[in-house]
């Protein structure tokens, strides 16, 4: 019963989407052509005029082959016709046919045909093109392929086709329409808009019958300009015919996207009951924009609700904007329902649509637990039911041609799912205006004068903020109470000299200027009595009172640096060559005077504790404002860092003739910096720290690590705290080196990625030197269709599985080290890894996994498997185990037009919050 109810649902959404085809002529539309033999409709015997061989008849004159030409006749068909074939061409005189061998074409007025045989007859006007067998392969090869006017080509086994009443004859016609393919049987053209079908077969598989494994075959019908009016049809699959008919059939083909009812998939929720998911109705508005509205049920109350608009301009703009809303049960009768929402939105802008200004967007932002509860609607697609945080932007820049002067202006938005708090910057702006030389002339001649180098920009920001507000509370009045707002002015100016041809100098001054509306005062209420204000989490007994108004303040500070670069080689003998390093030392001087008196630099006194009796602990009022200002002490002291690079050259082999050497890096990058500061009473040489990068094996294994050191002693000591004894430290003013021991090492890290694939059998059709990437300019001029089929493999990645790339395979090693007190060591060892194979041509199998090495525990791990079956998919993703412990199986149709036609099985994740992998 499920079987035939099945077959049933697929005729049916096969008619429901037809309306979606545009016109076109059945007869002058794309064929992808194989080479097999048609079986459905034998070919008509048409018997040679001269002999078994289609040789000519009696008396006939042979022509020259493979000439282009036209006959110096008049009145006849050869006025007009132009003719080619690569093998040879007889001319029958007495009968008046014009025979073609071997890819042969014949262009008469706006009709174009090339076959491998084409006969050409003026007597009665009709013209004829078939293939032939391959004698050393037995398959049917060079079947005709037409094309009209600006119509795409269409192909066929044979056909007839009368020149002069413009009708044709096509026996196996194969022609697409918008997604939909029509091919086997017999296509009659009676007229400019009029096509009648015979025993052909309407499927979304784009071979010709018979390998076409699905559709419906219409025994009779009429193709006209807007619709398809249909006789006796039924199903057919994998060429067996089903006991599902209809006895008529009208099928709309309008200009236009069409209106329709969106068919649902049926299952088993683990937790919410049985479902009908994901029906709804679609609207064509126009070809620029379109709406989807979709709904999901289940048997013990749950539903979802989503609305998505797309809208496309071509050469101008391109989004998509989907609102979405959940209402879920999973606890027992009765119990309130868990609700959540979701808001997407992106917009793209082609950047020659409006020169000097972008408009972009991409919006992702809802309730915190809308992906976990709702991840049918994703596809179950682990990635987003596990995102840590959602983030949106919408953007706009504006840039004057001719000036040093552009405008940004943003609002931002940065969602915490595990602590469910928000941060909205809404808006903010940005004014620059880029360096400019105030003594310097355009009309200069020669080199510039020192101070003619003389630089000076300037940049004002502004923010309007709220930060780390609980979801429950941002649509509260309370809300504006935690607004931030501000703005910040930058003038740097600064002076660029190259000196002894070897060293580079610059010097700069930068003034910074802030006004905020909101500071804060601090203070210990001891009586922990009824609080009114904002109390620290840290620290309960700690008030944070918010004053709003504006203040202003600003700060300034000093620099200047000097560097250059030192080369040593060292040459040997054999096949590696050289091996080069080079030394970029540079020498920086900063100095910003004493803010620690300033006036917004507050002092308070802290709660008795062992083992001192109190603590003096200074504040900012600026803490918590839109610009943070720091009351930082003076500042006078020499910055120092070496950065270092390794460079082999190796020999290049006998056989090179460019006999050009290889260039080969070891050390793309290691650089040491710190900072000693003259005007501090202790500590005034700061942290050392190390970064340094490299890629080996030709560029494949990339490889990042970085540490700090601390160079002063630390001392770990005892003290009790509510009657237990803990540990604390305290850094002394003495150096490690003093006491025989190297700096103290408080962090370390090292990363390293792999990326192994295959060479791809195909080039990547936007750029070619980008085989794994798409093309930035890929979205630009777009057609509706072109992007409709995109928006379905943003939507659901895991389900599109690229075959052309054989195996692929990525690995990422991370390992951190910290310990900043002296007594408390993190480290954490992982391994992330994902791939996929091609155990067939057809078969892909996908894994992910994270490993946790230091635990020799599997965190987590997907598996899938995906089969292509030309024009259908199935694919399979497995969660074995975990927090998302799931397997799905899905098989669907690719067309795009049809994506709602397809049959699941899964076993929903199971929400386990006591789920440790580590336990």
């Amino acid at each position: 019963m499920k079987f035939a109810s099945l077959f049933f649902l697929l005729s049916l959404v096969i008619a429901a989407n037809v309306s979606f085809a545009a016109p076109n002529n059945a007869l002058n539309r794309h064929l992808l052509a194989i080479d097999t033999i048609i079986k459905r409709d034998s070919l008509p015997k048409v018997k040679s005029p001269a002999g078994k061989k289609n040789l000519p008849a009696k008396g006939a004159k042979p022509a020259t082959a493979a000439k282009d030409t036209s006959s110096k006749s008049k009145g006849n068909l050869e006025n007009l016709v132009k003719w080619t074939a690569e093998d040879s061409s007889y001319v029958d005189k007495e009968r008046n046919i014009m025979y073609l061998y071997g890819r042969a074409r014949v262009t008469y007025e706006d009709f174009e045909v090339d076959a491998d045989y084409i006969r050409v007859n003026q007597k009665t006007h009709e013209i004829f093109a078939r293939g032939q067998k391959d004698p050393k392969t037995h398959r049917y090869v060079g079947r005709p392929i037409v094309k009209q006017k600006s119509d795409k080509p269409a192909a066929a086994d044979s056909m007839f086709y009368n020149y002069e009443t413009k009708k044709a004859k096509v026996f196996n016609p194969a022609s697409e329409q918008t997604g939909n393919f029509i091919s086997g049987g017999v296509a009659k053209k009676l007229n400019e808009t009029e096509v009648a079908y015979h025993n052909v077969l309407y499927s979304t598989c784009d071979l010709p019958y018979p390998d076409t494994h699905f559709g419906i075959v219409i025994t009779k019908g009429i193709a006209e300009k807007n619709q398809i009016v249909s006789g006796p049809a039924y199903l057919e699959i994998a060429g067996v015919p089903l006991p599902l008919a209809i006895p008529f059939g009208f099928f709309p083909k309008p200009n236009s996207r069409a209106s329709g009812v969106i068919l649902p998939t049926f299952g088993e929720d683990a937790k919410r009951g049985f479902f009908l998911q994901n029906f709804g109705y679609y609207v064509g508005i126009n070809d620029n924009i379109d709406l989807t509205n979709m709904a999901s049920v289940y048997s013990k109350g749950s539903y979802e609700l989503s609305t998505t608009a797309r809208y496309i301009k071509r050469y101008a703009y391109q989004g998509t904007a989907k609102l979405s809303y959940s209402s879920n049960k999973y606890g027992n009768p009765g119990d309130p329902a868990t609700k959540s929402y979701n808001i997407l939105w992106s917009h793209a802008q082609d950047p020659n649509a409006s020169p000097g200004s972008i408009f972009s967007a991409s919006v992702n932002a809802g309730s915190s637990n809308y992906y976990s509860n709702s991840p049918g609607t994703q596809n179950y697609n682990y990635q987003q039911m596990t995102q840590a945080t959602l983030h949106s932007s919408i953007a706009y820049s504006r840039t004057w041609a001719g000036t040093p002067f552009n405008l940004a202006v943003s609002a931002t938005h940065s969602q915490d799912i595990a602590n469910k708090t928000i941060s909205i910057e809404l808006p903010s702006f940005t004014f620059n205006m880029a360096s400019i030389s105030p003594f310097d002339s355009k009309d200069r001649v020669g080199e510039q004068k020192w101070y003619q180098r003389l630089t000076i920009s300037y940049s004002s920001t502004g923010t309007n903020k709220v930060d780390n507000v609980p979801e429950n509370n941002l649509f509260k009045s309370s809300i504006t109470k935690r607004l931030q707002s501000g703005f910040k002015q930058t003038i740097p100016v600064g002076l660029n000299l190259t000196f002894l041809k070897y060293f580079q100098f610059s010097t700069n001054a930068t003034y910074n200027e802030f006004w905020n509306f909101q500071t804060v005062n601090q203070h210990y209420d001891r009586l922990n009595t009824s609080i009114t204000s904002t109390t620290s989490s840290s620290n309960p007994n700690l008030v944070i009172d918010t004053a709003f108004g504006f203040k202003r303040t600003g700060q300034y500070n000093l620099g200047a640096s000097l560097s250059t670069k030192l080369y040593g080689t060292m040459n040997f003998k054999g096949k590696l060559q050289a091996i080069r390093h080079v030394m970029t030392p540079s020498f920086s001087f900063n100095y910003s005077p004493d803010y620690t008196n300033a006036s917004y630099n507050k002092t308070i006194v802290s709660q008795v504790a062992v083992p001192y009796p109190y603590q003096l602990t200074r504040y900012s009022t600026y803490a918590n404002s839109a610009y943070p200002v720091t009351a930082t002490p003076k500042q006078a002291g020499i910055g120092f860092s070496l950065d270092n690079t390794l460079e082999a050259k190796i020999r290049p082999k006998a056989t090179d003739t460019s006999q050009t050497a290889k260039k080969v890096q070891i050390l793309q990058g290691f650089s040491i910096s710190t900072f000693y500061n003259f005007a501090a009473d202790s500590f005034r040489l700061s942290t050392i720290s190390l970064t340094g990068h490299t890629a080996v094996f030709n560029q494949k294994l990339n490889i990042s690590f970085g540490g700090i050191l601390d160079p002063y002693v630390l001392n770990v000591r005892d003290s009790i705290q509510n009657g237990v004894i803990v540990k604390y430290s305290k850094l002394v003013d003495r150096f490690t080196l003093q006491d025989g021991h190297l700096p103290r090492l408080t962090s370390f890290f090292v990363s390293a990625s792999i990326n192994l694939n295959s060479k791809s059998k195909m080039p990547n059709k936007f750029n070619p030197n980008l085989p794994n990437s798409i093309n930035a300019n890929t979205m630009r001029g777009l057609t509706p269709d072109q992007a409709e089929r995109l928006a379905l493999v943003s939507q659901d990645q895991t389900a599109f599985v690229d075959f052309n790339v054989p195996w692929n395979v990525n690995l990422n090693y991370n390992f951190t080290y910290g310990n900043t007190n002296g007594y408390q060591t993190t480290v954490a060892h992982t391994i992330q890894a994902n791939g996929d194979l091609n155990i067939t041509p057809k078969w892909k199998v996908t894994v992910q996994s994270d490993v946790d090495i230091r635990k020799q525990k599997v965190s987590n791990i997907q598996f899938g498997f995906y089969r292509d079956l030309h024009c259908w998919d199935l694919s399979m993703q497995w969660t074995p185990f975990g927090y998302y412990k799931m397997y799905n199986v899905m098989l669907r149709v690719k067309a795009s037009i049809l994506q709602d036609l397809k049959l699941s099985k899964r076993n929903d994740y199971t929400t386990n919050s006591s789920y440790n992998p580590y336990y």
